[in-house]
């Protein structure tokens, strides 16, 4: 069977050799349509891929004003609801408090609680599954909001991965813009749990001061603000002594004087002549909502918008919002940056390439050291770009995405791939050297006896790939995008490279006898004109 192999491969290579930029051509058309697998979607892009590893927190939001005591008693509902799934093996509970990614918000009307399940082959349904049950679940309690973060790799909640702050001079302004990203994000495919990090509906009492009554009632803001700070919010100044003990003693209205409105806009101030003034004649008292969270951006007015991917990779939603945003969608004065994986993505893939163009840089300067040759270097890394259809394609077929794991991957194929174009140059330089062979019975001669030694070290590569491809256990997607990508590559470069490189080696040495003639031309041109030129007497000397 392998003799066969090497008959028809002779073959193949005799027609290659003789229609060299027929074999060009088809070279650079493949590898031009192997990228354009990721603008037409079939090759998406993201940060790190998501994986099954059975944790994941579920994140419970209650309605704004809601107590500590409402909210614990609504978790313990869901807590126990979660504990009667099979699949799932323990939980921790906080109440009172979330988080989100390494930063934690306490607020009394939000909880979360870390699950773990069973390990993945004793389970039938994934962690996606499991997760969008709980949310669903969870939800149909009113007023109870929830999402579901998976366990990230460095063992706690992971950040949502879209995150779009919008950021402009006027509050107002900003809000708009970040509901019309809402709307356009809910639209999206693959985008889910969309949210901003202020909402309104938060009840608060305000207090709108009038300042020419004050005035005239003799009173100034500062002493009604300190006044209204110790009522409502207390004040600690004070000491009590026990012993060697000293206690804080917090000073404020009792909470049945300060829940009314009708009650706070009875508050007495003293002016400056001793009168007591109440707080409703020179002030607006009234019940509203607010934002629950204010947030700046380098001292700019800012508001984030959050997504959750479902079943598409995150960059190839980032693509797709960039698109939008680029349509002139958000009103005049409203910037909007990218954080999260988005931002995580463009920043390592710009690390990433640079590392690429690197490595193929430093193995061209390695070869050029050991060969002694600028030439047959540049033959050797034609395997490369043909390396590269296979990485894509494997990567397109198996429906894996393009992310830091695939791309280092295709970085690994620099040095894997050289092998076998090496092992072609260097006997087809042999046999010329030695046995003084033209250079096509050479190329002949280097492909017929080197296709053994290169399908068994390709051969061994890939096979040693296949249990990282093909692993099924936790984490497992993360690393097997790397593993199709050296597979794909290996396997593509096997079979182009026997026959691109013979055909670039000998385009190679055609160039360079036609520049070694081109100068030698050149030369004898000018000699001859000294020649005819020069008295007998000016000409140079012989040697």
């Amino acid at each position: 069977m392998f003799h066969k192999v090497v008959e028809h491969y002779l073959r193949v290579l005799t027609w290659a050799l003789n229609n060299r930029w027929k074999v060009i051509t088809i070279s650079i058309v493949l590898f031009f349509a192997s990228f354009t697998l990721i603008p037409f979607g079939f090759i998406g892009s993201e940060f790190i891929t998501q994986s099954d590893r059975g944790e994941f927190a579920v994140i419970l939001q209650m309605p704004s004003g809601s107590s500590v005591e409402n909210t614990n008693n609504i978790t313990q509902r869901i807590e126990k609801l979660i504990n009667n799934l099979p699949e799932v093996k323990n939980t921790f509970v906080t109440v009172g408090a979330s988080n989100e990614g390494l930063v934690g918000q306490s607020s009394n009307n939000a909880s979360e609680i870390d699950v773990a399940l069973i390990p993945k082959e004793q389970r039938e349904r994934s962690t996606d599954d499991i997760g969008d049950l709980i949310k669903k679940e969870a939800m149909k309690i009113p007023g109870v909001k929830a999402r579901v973060n998976p366990i990230g790799i460095f063992g706690t909640a992971n950040q949502t991965p879209i995150q779009l702050i919008v950021s402009g001079a006027n509050r107002d302004v900003v809000k708009k813009g970040a509901d019309i990203l809402v709307s356009t994000l809910k639209k999206i495919p693959g985008t889910a749990d969309v949210r901003l990090s202020s909402e309104e509906g938060k009840p608060e009492t305000r207090i709108e001061v009038d300042r020419a009554k004050m005035a005239e009632l003799g009173l100034n803001v500062a002493d009604v603000g300190t006044a209204l700070r110790i009522a409502l919010t207390g004040d600690d100044d004070s000491k009590f002594r026990e012993g060697d003990n000293d206690y804080d003693l917090r000073i404020a209205l009792d909470r049945f004087d300060r829940s009314r409105i009708s009650d706070v806009k009875k508050l007495t101030f003293m002016n400056n002549k001793g009168e007591l003034i109440e707080l409703q004649q020179f002030a607006d008292v009234y019940q509203t909502t607010g934002p629950t969270n204010l947030q700046r951006r380098d001292r700019i007015n800012s508001i984030t918008v959050f997504s959750q991917v479902n079943g598409r990779p995150s960059g190839t939603i980032g693509e797709d919002i960039k698109k939008e945003i680029n349509k002139g969608i958000l009103p005049a004065g409203v910037n909007v940056e990218y954080e999260g994986d988005l931002k995580n993505q463009a920043d390592s893939f710009g690390s990433l390439g640079l590392a690429l163009m690197a490595a193929i840089l430093f193995v061209y300067m390695v070869m050029v050291a050991l060969y002694d040759s600028y030439l047959y270097p540049f033959v050797v890394l034609f395997s490369i770009p043909v390396a590269m259809v296979g990485a894509l394609l494997a990567l397109a077929l198996m429906m894996k995405s393009l992310n830091i794991f695939s791309i280092l991957g295709i970085i690994m194929l620099v040095g894997l791939v050289g092998k076998n174009a090496i092992l072609l140059v260097d006997r087809a330089n042999q046999k010329r050297r030695e046995d003084g062979m033209s250079t096509y019975e050479a190329l002949i001669e280097a492909g017929k006896s080197r296709i053994r030694p290169i399908l068994m070290t390709t051969t061994s590569m890939v096979i040693g790939m296949l249990p990282l491809a093909l692993a099924q256990d936790s984490g497992s997607e993360w690393k097997s995008g790397l593993a199709w990508a050296i597979i794909g590559g290996l396997i593509s470069s096997m079979f182009l490279t026997l026959i691109l490189v013979p055909v670039i080696y000998m385009r190679a040495e055609l160039w360079k006898e036609n520049i070694a003639a081109f100068f030698k031309k050149i030369f004898r041109k000018k000699r001859l004109i000294e020649e005819v030129l020069l008295p007998e007497e000016l000409q140079p000397e012989e040697n």
